[in-house]
């Protein structure tokens, strides 16, 4: 047996002593977790694996164990939006690159909406116009629902009761965000070039909602908004 391969099975060994396990059932519960990861078709959440496994297995622990044991091959256990998934290192991904389909590119408009959306959350299409500073057609919107990057909130309590927007999980994990709390910042933005080095004195960026529940200005949307795609 290799050093490598020693080291590993000294390391399984010393979590099974930790979790309170013999060391072959933590290895079988390993393996279960490496193969209901693999056989997913979507990332899945710690309590979704759980519920497969035996009842008080630490999932935790055997999740991070998986991480590290792939940290140095082709694919790579990752979590994404509060989910875990297997995707090809990053360092690899341009073997798959012929394999791409390619995507159709998001008008400046889409983009912008995106940006104004992932970053105001939860906002109303009144909103988005007052901050771009122009109309935004409902074709725009319709672009960013359909890819699943959008989704309607709720309605705002105001006048007229406005369809708000907010992101999705498909956001988060298209973009490598575990939450909307991980978009970049202005010191971030402005290392990146995507802000002049001389903003104004107190310009900050604005702290997106995280949370999936309803804002105190929100009501949900009832049966004909989800039926009828609102606006």
């Amino acid at each position: 047996m290799g050093n490598a391969s020693a080291a590993v099975m000294i390391a399984v060994d010393n979590d099974a002593a930790a979790a309170g396990q013999s060391p072959e059932d933590w290895r079988q519960n390993l393996r279960m977790v490496e193969a209901v990861l693999f056989a997913s078709a979507e990332p899945l959440a710690s309590e979704e694996i759980a519920g497969r496994l035996p009842e008080g297995v630490d999932i935790a622990g055997l999740l991070h164990e998986l991480q590290a044991t792939y940290a140095d091959r082709g694919v790579h256990l990752v979590q994404v939006a509060g989910k875990w998934s297997f995707r090809t290192a990053g360092d690899l991904s341009f073997l798959l690159a012929r394999d791409a389909v390619e995507q159709r590119r998001l008008s400046r408009a889409a983009l912008e909406t995106l940006a104004i959306v992932a970053y105001h959350q939860p906002v109303t299409r009144a909103d988005i116009e007052e901050i771009r500073g122009v109309a935004t057609s409902s074709g725009t919107l319709d672009v960013l629902l359909e890819c699943g990057w959008l989704r309607m909130r709720g309605r705002r309590k105001t006048p007229g009761r406005p369809i708000t927007y907010g992101t999705t999980e498909a956001f988060l994990s298209h973009f490598g965000l575990e939450s909307v709390d991980d978009l970049p910042g202005v010191d971030e933005l402005k290392a990146a070039g995507l802000l002049d080095a001389r903003i104004p004195s107190g310009f900050s960026v604005p702290e997106p909602l995280a949370s999936e529940e309803l804002a105190p200005d929100e009501d949900a949307l009832d049966e004909a908004d989800l039926l009828g795609g609102g606006k």
